[in-house]
């Protein structure tokens, strides 16, 4: 279970000039730019929340807040009892977090990146030596553990970084727009990988633009708008923001009643 209470982050940024007041983000002052003014939202053991919200929500920051990369100005977040933002360390091993970026060496292979990683998190040669291989399997990177990471496609990349994120059999996955431009196969993949976790009790939150993964995956939803929430709730509660229940039409207008 996580739980993520009102949180706030502003930065600070260089001046910019008066622009048109119809084009500027009101969450811009000045020289300081309040990227999430109050995002709150949860997702319980055995869940999947998607996170939604245009371009420039603030919806990775809020999940690199998760991930114990930034620490928010105000507000908590909580993982089975263990506050993220006092324990960073011990809710590290937690949590298992996908940027958008796949953070990889590229000259080692894959599972020199995953095992690395994997001994930074205290997992053991034991459960590498024979139960990894089924997280390999499921992500269907088998095949080319021993390559290096440089000669890789993009979804073997992606999907080997997902198999890093997860490989200390984290409580929590965060995974940031984990299938951005991937082809149809490495979607498939990653897609049937959420379910499978998510079999095992595991908390899943993914952001994405993509609203067929949300009907596909999602128990939850959960939406950020100029650095607020104004949806948290189930994907049935969702869709009633739609007549017909059609979810592009629920997003857009949760987004103009928030406006």
């Amino acid at each position: 279970m996580i739980s993520v209470e009102n949180l706030s982050k502003c930065f600070v940024t260089k001046a910019k000039k008066a622009l048109d007041s119809n084009k500027v983000d009101p969450r811009d002052h000045g020289n300081l730019f309040y990227a999430l003014k109050d995002v709150s939202f949860h997702c319980g053991k055995g869940e999947v929340l998607g996170l939604l919200g245009p371009n420039g929500a603030g919806k990775t920051t809020a999940l690199r807040i998760l991930s114990t990369a930034l620490k928010p100005d105000s507000g908590q977040v909580i993982v089975n009892d263990v506050d993220v933002l006092t324990k960073p360390l011990l809710a590290k091993e937690k949590i298992g977090f996908l940027s958008g970026k796949t953070g990889l060496y590229g000259r080692l292979t894959a599972r020199e990146n995953i095992e690395f990683f994997a001994r930074l998190h205290g997992v053991n040669d034991d459960f590498l030596k024979n139960d990894a291989e089924r997280i390999y399997e499921n992500l269907a990177i088998t095949a080319y553990l021993d390559r290096r990471v440089e000669h890789l496609s993009t979804g073997m990349q992606q999907k080997v970084s997902i198999a890093r994120a997860v490989i200390h059999e984290p409580e929590v996955v965060v995974l940031d727009e984990p299938t951005t431009g991937l082809d149809i196969m490495a979607t498939e993949t990653i897609m049937e990988f959420v379910q499978y976790i998510r079999s095992q009790g595991t908390a899943v939150i993914f952001s994405t633009h993509h609203l067929d993964e949300i009907a596909l995956l999602a128990d939850r939803v959960s939406v950020i708008f100029q650095g607020n929430s104004c949806f948290d709730g189930t994907v049935e509660d969702f869709q009633q923001h739609a007549d017909d229940l059609d979810l592009r039409k629920a997003f857009m207008n949760v987004l103009r009643e928030a406006s």
